[in-house]
């Protein structure tokens, strides 16, 4: 199982940027995905999550209205559009793969509910 997250950047407040997750060694209608960040000095917290059956989504109530999610089954892909960028949304950002045996609507939050992990990519927003 691998999870490989890109997109990361340097970007302007209020500028936009898509991160994708690129997962290998499952499919994505088995298996939730969350996204993740964590700040510098600050505790890793989750952004935002997409069911298996994708039609469980979840945000974090910092990034609603900004943030969105989204999968390509066929590359096998979730993408995480992010517009209205703050520099409070500087971080490494990580995507995640939930257990199989999660229900196929709904998805957790939670850092600790997640099993494998892809590499972080870097997201900085200057003021």
């Amino acid at each position: 199982v691998q999870l490989q997250a890109s997109g990361g950047g340097l970007v302007q407040a209020g500028g936009s940027l898509r991160l994708s997750c690129a997962v290998s060694g499952f499919t994505l209608n088995r298996r939730a995905i969350g996204w993740f960040r964590q700040a510098p000095g600050k505790e890793r917290e989750g952004v935002s999550c997409i069911s298996s059956r994708g039609d469980g989504i979840y945000y974090a109530d910092s990034v609603k209205g900004r943030f969105a999610i989204s999968r390509h089954i066929a590359k096998n892909t979730v993408y995480l559009q992010m517009n209205g960028l703050k520099p409070e949304d500087t971080a490494l950002y990580y995507c995640a793969a939930g257990g199989s045996d999660w229900s196929v609507h709904s998805c957790r939050g939670s850092v600790t509910d997640y099993i494998d992990w892809g590499q972080g990519t870097l997201v900085t927003v200057s003021s």
